[in-house]
């Protein structure tokens, strides 16, 4: 592939198209990420310059102040929306190469009907370039606990009524008329005092009443305190891994 080493002096010049229609200024030169060389010019485009469009450096060619690319202006405008980033993606530049009508497996076809791009060892997560093993990775789920907040718990103490009865004897006097005959043991008692005369005896009576008293007696002592209960609970979640597999006249 040709080295265009100098596209990194490309930068801010005007990017005309295949049709002559100005398509924007550049903003920034990518590499292949197989290879590591230049193959890809940013190009800031749209209104006031917000929107970036990826086109190959390819066939591009610098004259006059400005870089004329092989596309037309409106084959930029409608190349895949990549967000400007350090690196593409391999996934974004199979996109790219997808729009522009190129083989991303073959590289750039050149003159001599020859790919042109070279081929990588290895194209894998663990680098551009890598030997001729290919990584197999997996998802593993990590399951822990933190602690939060579940609620609260509090002792409040406020007073209630209610009735209580109880069954209390209670004792009172009561006057009893007794009647009994004179006899030979009771008449001199009978007989002490005048024959005839007006008398006159009293006795007090009494009774009990109920008297109620109330006082505050304490019961038991309450307080709020922790403790924990441990439960299992079962935890699903999809986990990803990558399967390789062999295909093609391998011995195994």
């Amino acid at each position: 592939m040709k080295e265009f080493t100098e596209a990194y002096d490309w930068r801010d010049r005007e990017v005309v198209g295949s049709d002559g229609e100005k398509i924007g200024k550049v903003d920034e030169v990518y590499l292949d990420t197989a290879n590591g060389e230049p193959e890809w010019l940013s190009v800031n485009t749209g209104l006031f310059g917000m929107k970036s469009s990826f086109v190959p450096l390819q066939g591009a060619d610098p004259s006059g102040g400005s870089v004329r690319v092989a596309y037309t202006k409106d084959e930029v405008k409608d190349a895949p929306n990549i967000t400007p980033d350090a690196e593409l993606s391999v996934e974004e530049e199979q996109a790219l190469w997808s729009h522009y009508g190129l083989d991303y497996d073959a590289g750039y076809i050149g003159a001599n009907g020859v790919g042109d791009r070279e081929e990588p060892v290895g194209r894998d997560v663990s680098g551009p370039e890598t030997d001729s093993a290919m990584t197999r990775s997996e998802e593993e789920v990590n399951v822990g606990t933190r602690e939060r907040e579940k609620g609260r718990a509090r002792l409040r103490k406020h007073v209630v009524t209610e009735e209580v009865t109880k069954t209390v004897p209670v004792r009172k006097e009561k006057a009893v008329l007794e009647r009994e005959p004179i006899t030979e043991g009771n008449v001199d008692a009978a007989l002490d005092g005048p024959a005839i005369s007006d008398e006159e005896h009293e006795v007090t009576l009494s009774e009990e009443e109920v008297v109620v008293e109330k006082k505050a007696v304490p019961k038991e002592r309450v307080r709020l305190d922790k403790e924990t209960e441990v439960t299992e609970q079962q935890v699903s979640e999809e986990v990803r891994k990558e399967q390789i597999e062999a295909e093609g006249d391998i011995s195994r």
